[in-house]
């Protein structure tokens, strides 16, 4: 029994393992063959991150590798309608439902495709490309690609503005043209940030971003200072790196006086153009006005011989004319003296506020030597640094007195010049004006002449008695004319003798100028300031050597 038993089991136990080994056996063949045909789509990790305008690739392929060129290809984006970016079925490129925006910028390379590389070239990036893509083959798989774009640009760093009681500069840093959002660091010549005020972020109708931020610095080391613009999203970062001279920090309050030194002397520059070219047009008119007055007078001449009448109509309405042309002469003068007067009103301001600006420095430059009399006479260890603060103030005090005294030269000269072309310009009023009057003078002549004379010709008059009349009225023209050379030669004169006049004042103020120049001693000629500055150098060595001394002692 126990024989039997034993073999119908081991008959039992060899027909379980044969049924277990041919059902794995059966199982492990068919995932092999499974695995060997199934291939599966990768795409990349991380996503890709492309700059606006370059051409970028967006990887995709099959792994293990076939050969894909007669299949169906897909790249899409989920969030648009419609969704495709590029279609490929069968072998054929189907683009008559690509998305607007991506015609004639997408591409799939044949010769890749062959080898299950079925990425896609993406031209002339813009930034509405930036999302999620899918590339998906039916039977094979999907895989999704992620693309960030971002815009750069580098900025400009510009001085903004100069602190002068502060001695500090504010730097302004500029740049146009980023995307996403970037953020603006300040930093120093040795790589330390800078606290700056808030960023000013602008976004323009293009979708980039326009930042802007202001630091304030004062005087270092190496005057150097960087502005970084970054993005960290994108990982991109621009600088503009500026140096600044020790001259801008220490530049003196005076630099608006200068400015208008500039302005003034263009300004009186073009005035005097205004006025040259107004004595041309003057000259010329005079020349036109001789020639008119010469073809009047062959005219008269004719006129009094063939036509009586219309002689007087004629001279009435020359006369006329040349005061119409006297009166735009003399509008064209007053525009010039108004403009003269303006400009000379300008500068006698800037003249008074350079003297009490002169007169302050002057004050404060006498409070600072009795300050420094009165430090030399009681000198102490601790009183050092404010001695040397105030020799350093009278320095500069020295300099902004020469500075102003030069400006305040420079003003007289101009305000002298424009004085001299207003009294030249009002003489040529006064000069029209006269002529004005003599014409008017004449055109009362001319209307007597007609009262006196009949208005029509009577048959019985004679040729004798025009004759005689046509010799009354030369002699007096002839009689006008002389006294008006007369009048004209007694204004001559008087004007000569106004010139003359006007120079022996002027030569007695320089002579009165050059003896008080002589009598008082100038502090502001450059050898004296050099001397000074030498001396107050020496001064502030030897008082920092002894409160050196005496620190040591302590």
């Amino acid at each position: 029994m126990f024989h039997r038993w034993h073999g119908h089991l081991h008959k039992f136990c060899l027909g379980t393992v044969s049924t277990l080994v041919f059902h794995h056996t059966a199982v492990l063949l068919l995932l092999t063959n499974r695995c060997e045909g199934q291939s599966q789509i990768v795409g990349p990790s991380k996503p890709i991150l492309a700059m606006v305008g370059e051409d970028i690739i967006l990887p995709c392929r099959l792994e293990p590798a076939t050969d894909v060129v007669a299949m169906t290809l897909e790249w899409a984006r989920p969030d648009l309608n419609p969704r495709f970016v590029h279609l490929r079925r069968d072998g054929v490129e189907l683009l008559i439902n690509q998305y607007p925006s991506y015609v004639g910028r997408t591409s799939l390379s044949t010769d890749k495709l062959k080898h299950g590389d079925i990425s896609l070239k993406l031209s002339k990036v813009k930034l509405s490309d930036e999302g999620t893509y899918r590339c998906h083959i039916p039977s094979k798989g999907t895989a999704m690609v992620e693309l960030v774009v971002g815009a750069v640009s580098s900025p400009v760093v510009v001085i903004a503005e100069i602190d002068q009681p502060v001695r500090a500069v504010v730097l302004e840093c500029e740049s146009k043209g980023w995307y996403p959002e970037p953020e603006v660091l300040w930093l120093d010549g040795e790589g330390n940030l800078l606290s700056a005020g808030p960023t000013e972020t602008v976004r323009g109708p293009d979708d980039l971003y326009t930042v802007s931020s202001r630091v304030t610095v004062e005087k270092r080391h190496s005057n150097s200072f960087t502005c970084r613009v970054q993005q960290n999203k994108t990982n991109q970062s621009r600088t503009a790196e500026i140096r600044i001279l020790e001259e801008v920090f220490l530049a003196p309050s005076c630099s608006a006086v200068r400015i208008i030194i500039v302005l003034i002397l263009s300004v009186t520059f073009m005035v005097f153009l205004v006025v040259v070219f107004v004595l041309w047009k003057l000259r010329q008119n005079k020349i036109n006005k001789m020639n008119q007055d010469g073809e009047a007078e062959e005219r008269e001449q004719l006129f009094n011989r063939s036509m009586r009448k219309d002689y007087s109509v004629k001279k009435k309405t020359e006369l006329h004319d040349m005061l119409q042309e006297k009166e735009e002469e003399k509008k064209n003068m007053q525009q010039v003296i108004s403009v003269l007067m303006e400009q000379k009103t300008k500068l006698e301001s800037s003249r008074d506020k350079q003297i009490s600006q002169l007169e302050e420095v002057e004050k404060e430059r006498s409070e600072n030597e009795k300050e420094l009399k009165s430090l030399e006479k009681k000198f102490y260890w601790d009183k050092c640094e404010r001695k040397n603060d105030l020799l350093k103030e009278k320095v500069e005090l020295e300099e902004k007195g020469r500075e102003y005294k030069g400006s305040l030269q420079i003003t007289m000269e101009q305000l002298h010049k424009t004085r001299d072309v207003i009294k030249i310009m009002t003489e040529w009023e006064n000069k029209i004006e006269n002529q004005f009057k003599q014409i008017e003078k004449q055109l009362e002549k001319t209307e007597r002449l007609k009262e006196k004379n009949p208005r029509k010709l009577h048959p019985d008059q004679t040729e004798q008695s025009e004759r005689v009349e046509e010799t009354e009225e030369e002699k007096e023209t002839e009689d006008e004319t002389e006294k008006e050379k007369e009048t004209e030669k007694e204004t001559e004169k008087e004007e000569e003798t106004e010139k003359e006049t006007e120079k022996e004042k002027e030569t007695e103020k320089e002579t009165q100028r050059e003896e008080k120049n002589k009598m008082k001693p100038e502090p502001d000629q450059t050898e004296q300031s050099g001397k000074e500055r030498r001396q107050t150098k020496t001064l502030i060595q030897k008082h920092f050597q002894s409160f050196v001394r005496v620190n040591h002692r302590l």
